[in-house]
């Protein structure tokens, strides 16, 4: 009787220890409220790389003065049939809508607009 207790209690501790072993090897993730904005450019042809530069850093400028931008991302390390990427993550959906038409985004527009040829917008979100 001593040996079935004993062979169960081994397969128990050997069944804990191995949902263990996969529990602590799965891959964490979270899935934010974040709003990624993400947008592909394709510059006039006429535009300057000083012009191109100025919009692409203007990004910066524009986060640093519209709350509802937590992060952005610039250099992107592929593009496909686009001449630049620009990803900027808000806050939630609200902070989104509340950028559309603000005095940051107008400002930005300034540099931006006259030198883009077409863009296309990407929002995603969990």
């Amino acid at each position: 009787m001593h040996s079935i207790i004993r062979c169960g209690l081994a397969a128990g501790i050997a069944l804990a220890t191995f949902a263990a072993g996969v529990a602590v090897g799965e891959n964490q993730f979270g899935q934010p409220d974040s709003v990624l904005h993400i947008v592909t450019v394709k510059w006039k042809g006429n535009a300057t790389a000083e012009q191109k530069q100025k919009a692409i850093d203007g990004v910066r400028t524009l986060a640093s003065k519209y709350d509802g931008i937590k992060n952005i991302w610039l250099k992107p390390l592929r593009v496909q049939d686009t001449d630049a990427v620009l990803v900027m993550e808000f806050r939630d959906a609200a902070a989104l809508k509340a950028y559309a038409d603000s005095p940051a985004q107008k400002e930005w527009y300034e540099v931006y607009i006259p030198i883009r040829s077409a863009s296309r917008t990407h929002d995603v979100t969990n």
